[in-house]
């Protein structure tokens, strides 16, 4: 027996000292199977979130919840709150079990016992983005399956914009204010605020099993409108324990300025209720309040997308940088140097970089420590969470395949696109209402006849020393202001404007920015000029600010394939600087309200920061 303890240990140090990264690398992959472990238990149980809250509330019922400004709830708080929404919905008679809201509003406690109150009745929301207006806010909401929306009051502009093609559908509308004077529209707050806090039977939520939908949360995808991506009840527990796989604990203290409406966001929430913890929650990410929040409310824990530590790093250096609890930042997209300067300038906290997608079935975290990476590929991850990054020709956006028919996996070093597998384990639920949209994200026939893996749609390269990095976003899609933009929408908004006639809509890469900005190769209409101000005025009012087209390059043709789709690759390689492109350059100038022509200086202030993106 003893001779075999030897050998062991003498195999374990071999292992250590070709992979120094080995036992950290066994002890994530140990505690991801325990956490699908706990996952499975709760399926045969059908023990939710909201199962889990209830219990948090019985367990600490004056324990701070959710601190805002200077307002605190408490889990009991919270409960009869989320009570009282629900009692808003059930008698108004409008909704049976399984039925979906939509949710379309910003970060603010009632976002919180909305959703709260529509799993206690048996129901989902979709949350749909606060900054999408007119066809888009239509596309979303149709999408989703819902017949009631319940906006902020702050939005009821956006509303009115769309409400007679609403009212056509014989949507309920209801607004979250006291008292609505627009016709047809219902006021939410007044209705909650003299309904009843009492529990509500376990009874309206008895279909319910951990396969069901808890929510909608929408992702551009790579192409056309937003898609709502469905949301699990065991998906959404796998959301809630992956702050805990990075490091968060019960004595946390959470900061969340991300949306609520974005998977990021929401993740922070549920793995709240896991960990039976406090949030600080922020109506908006503010780079001047970001610290001073954090000191407020002894922040222990915050999450980041990569545009957030820039935002930090690039403030002036303050005496107090470093006086502050927080040990933990999760997130993802930090550039390597933004990282460097971020822990030497604000103390020694710990990044926990991730990888994952809404609607994907697999995620990386990058628990060692090394700056820029997303994950480790190990032997053991890929066993027991089966993927691969395999070769991808970016022109045709296609995997490349050997004469079998197999995909071929990506050499280390070599960009490749990320696939996972799907099973019962880690399924791909599809978008809702969008069959055709879901299948592309399915490939089949991956590394064995029959099998069926998730495109991911990004590019990722795994380096000699097994780090995972990401590299790319692949198709019709880039990120910009921690947001997706989905080209097409951008172009069929842009070409509504008499002159132009057609748009090939991009990102480019922006110097000391995360990300692509949006730029757009037009064609004129025949006989009219640009009309700067015109265009500028158009896409303010159909466009999010992060969808904007921030350059224009006027060509008299666009070229495309021979199936006509637009050539981005050259554009993107040439980007926007004056010296090599002799094409009229735009550039979006929100002071003056217009498009106004990208000089050399103009260039020059740019890519120095000196013109803010």
């Amino acid at each position: 027996m003893l001779v075999w303890i030897v050998f062991a240990a003498v195999g374990l140090l071999a292992l250590f000292f070709r992979n120094p990264h080995f036992f950290r690398d066994v002890q994530f992959v140990r505690k991801k199977l325990k956490t699908r472990s706990r996952i499975l238990k709760y399926m045969q149980t059908n023990y939710s979130i909201l199962d889990r809250f209830i219990d948090a509330e019985k367990e600490h019922p004056h324990k701070p919840f959710i601190l805002f400004g200077d307002e605190t709830f408490t889990y009991r708080d919270a409960e009869e709150l989320s009570n009282k929404a629900a009692r808003v919905f059930l008698q108004s008679g409008l909704l049976k079990q399984g039925d979906t809201v939509a949710l379309f509003l910003g970060n603010e406690p009632v976002f919180l016992w909305l959703w709260l109150g529509l799993v206690k009745i048996g129901c989902s929301a979709a949350f749909l983005n606060c900054n999408i207006r007119s066809k888009s806010l239509l596309h979303c909401f149709k999408c989703s399956g819902a017949r009631t929306l319940v906006a902020a009051e702050e939005l009821q502009d956006a509303v009115d914009e769309v409400l007679p093609a609403l009212l056509e559908q014989q949507v309920t509308v209801f607004i979250l204010t006291n008292r609505c004077q627009t016709a047809d529209v219902k006021s939410f707050k007044d209705q909650m605020s003299h309904a009843s806090s009492e529990p509500l039977s376990k009874d309206l939520r008895s279909h319910l099993t951990l396969r069901s939908p808890a929510a909608y949360i929408y992702t551009s995808g790579t192409t056309g409108f937003p898609k709502a991506a469905a949301i699990s009840h065991a998906k959404l527990w796998q959301v809630a324990c992956f702050l805990s796989l990075a490091g968060m604990n019960s004595d946390d203290v959470l900061y969340i300025s991300l949306p609520l409406y974005h998977t990021t966001g929401f993740l922070g929430f549920a793995s709240a209720i896991d960990r039976g913890i406090t949030v600080a929650l922020r109506s908006k990410f503010s780079v001047s309040q970001f610290w001073n929040d954090c000191r407020k409310y002894d922040v222990t824990v915050i999450q980041y997308i990569g545009e957030i530590m820039r935002y930090l790093c690039n403030t002036p250096k303050k005496p107090n940088d470093r006086s502050h609890k927080v040990r933990l930042a999760v997130g993802n997209g930090i550039r390597a140097d933004v990282w460097r300067d971020f822990i030497s300038r604000f103390g020694n906290v710990k990044i926990g970089e991730f990888y994952g997608a809404t609607e994907g079935n697999f995620g990386l975290i990058n628990y060692s420590g090394k700056i820029g990476a997303v994950g480790r590929d190990s032997f053991l991850y890929r066993r027991y969470f089966p993927h691969a990054v395999i070769r991808f020709d970016v022109e045709t956006e296609t995997p490349l395949r050997d004469s079998s028919g197999l995909c071929i996996e990506a050499a280390k070093g070599e960009p490749g696109l990320l696939v996972s597998e799907i099973s019962l384990m880690a399924p791909f639920s599809g978008y809702m209402g969008d069959l055709q949209q879901s299948e592309k994200k399915r490939l089949h026939d991956v590394l064995r006849k029959g099998d069926l893996y998730f495109n991911t749609g990004d590019l990722l390269r795994i380096e000699e020393d097994n780090f995972i990095y990401f590299q790319d976003r692949v198709g019709d899609t880039f990120r910009w202001k921690g947001e997706n933009v989905a080209t097409t929408e951008v172009a069929d908004v842009i070409t509504m404007v008499d002159c132009i006639k057609e748009a090939n809509v991009y990102g480019v890469e922006v110097p000391g920015h995360e990300g692509r900005a949006g730029m757009a190769a037009i064609n004129l209409t025949e006989g009219l000029r640009f009309d700067s101000a015109a265009v500028f005025k158009h896409v303010e009012n159909f466009l999010p600010a992060y969808a904007r087209p921030r350059f224009l390059r006027i060509q008299s043709s666009l070229d495309v394939t021979g199936t006509f789709k637009h050539l981005k690759m050259k554009l993107v390689a040439e980007g926007f600087n004056p010296n090599q492109i002799t094409d009229p350059l735009y550039f979006l100038d929100e002071k003056d309200k217009s498009y106004v022509p990208l000089t050399v200086d103009k260039l020059n202030l740019i890519t120095s920061g000196q013109i803010k993106m």
